[in-house]
């Protein structure tokens, strides 16, 4: 296999650190032309990241207004609601739409593109998708990814080349991926200031379901239980504890759906520890309540240290 062996979450990296830079990889960022599919948040500020660091950069959109912006502003030199019209004359393929849209672009991959390419994609749950991958004819070479990074506002106008500066970047290699698909991978990160971090995608979802996927759930459900009547009490930290309930449904229905199995498990033990608070309260066994608090304060320390 070609692919590097299972791994935690915590940054191993399989091979040479200098692996994209090696001449026999045969990719060089700057002599690609790279095709990004969605040019919103992400895609948007992928796009104005790697501007001026690849041959050129193409984007599919659905959104006429979003075409035209990225266009206007030369985000990217050519783009068209039609991926038939764009991916033929890409090196790489950047998958940066919601997970259901990816899956059903893969499907349609093999008409689309008659030549080899590079594809990745920036979804945030990649057990489906890496099956999809797994499934392309082999002219494919293929690299599940996703950044851990983003904003509750989507659209290209809130796109920021710095998006991507320092935040972890999961890549998540198949037996099928090349070394020159890892190559594309390292040097797509290096030109955006990401830290790449290899995992499996089990590995991936199951973590992701609890410290992305549930906080989402979480948060809508914050937003749902208080009524709007104490709108002229909320504060900041209302706010920063609900924000992500902002986030349009459409960018994590498909999420919570494909990994699904993950998100009811961190549900599950959620409400162990909702249960264990009501518990206490209603007791008013408040030595169980200090315990708790305290437990959660060290709990978070190091999860966030």
């Amino acid at each position: 296999s070609r692919g590097p062996p299972r791994c935690r979450l915590d940054g191993c990296r399989p091979g040479s650190v200098g692996l994209a830079m090696n001449d026999e990889d045969g990719f060089f960022l700057q002599n690609a032309k790279v095709a990004i599919v969605g040019l919103g948040l992400m895609g948007g500020s992928l796009a104005l990241a790697l501007k001026g660091k690849c041959a050129a950069l193409l984007g599919v959109d659905q959104d006429p207004s979003t075409r035209e912006l990225a266009l206007h502003q030369n985000i990217v030199s050519q783009a068209d609601a039609d991926p038939a019209k764009i991916l033929p004359l890409a090196d790489v393929v950047i998958l940066a739409i919601p997970v259901p849209a990816i899956l059903a672009l893969l499907q349609r991959l093999p008409d689309l593109m008659p030549k080899p390419c590079i594809v990745l994609d920036l979804g945030s749950s990649k057990a489906a998708i890496a099956e999809a991958m797994n499934a392309l004819p082999e002219r494919f070479d293929t690299l599940p990814a996703h950044p851990l990074c983003g904003r509750e506002k989507l659209s290209l106008e809130n796109a920021d080349a710095a998006l991507y500066n320092h935040a972890t970047f999961f890549l998540l290699p198949l037996a099928r991926t090349s070394l020159r698909a890892r190559a594309c991978g390292e040097q797509i990160l290096s030109a955006i200031g990401a830290h790449p971090h290899f995992v499996d995608p089990s590995t991936h979802d199951a973590a992701l379901a609890a410290t992305s996927h549930l906080p989402y759930l979480i948060c809508s459900a914050l937003a749902l239980a208080t009524s709007v009547d104490v709108a002229p009490f909320v504060g900041t930290g209302f706010r920063s504890t609900a924000r992500l309930a902002a986030t349009p449904q459409s960018m994590m229905f498909g999420v919570l759906k494909s990994n699904r199995e993950n998100v009811l498990t961190a549900l599950a033990h959620f409400q162990t520890q909702i249960s264990a608070f009501t518990a206490a309260l209603d007791r008013e066994d408040y030595d169980v309540l200090s315990n708790l608090l305290t437990e959660a304060q060290e709990h978070h320390h190091k999860l966030i240290s």
